[in-house]
């Protein structure tokens, strides 16, 4: 096994020490953002899947109402 001096254990610590406070300063605000954009998207989401619904019934309405006349018609004239 490797033995490291005392130099060597205060460098290694303070290597370490620093990747710590870079990783921090880079990241600081991060976990915000994208819980942020997280929200946003699922809320953006929810109301495309509402304008899809809505159009969706009115559709089904539409359709309901375009077979009962065509069937209307049907009975009124027989040749049709």
């Amino acid at each position: 096994m490797l033995e490291f001096s005392q130099d060597q254990w205060i460098s290694i610590g303070l290597i370490f020490l620093m990747g710590v406070l870079i990783g921090g300063f880079l990241m600081a605000g991060g976990g915000r953002k994208w819980k942020e954009r997280y929200k946003a998207e699922k809320l953006r989401r929810e109301q495309v899947e509402a304008d899809y619904k809505a159009a969706e019934t009115e559709w089904r309405e539409q359709d309901s109402l375009r077979a009962a006349a065509l069937k209307g018609q049907g009975k009124e004239d027989p040749a049709v």
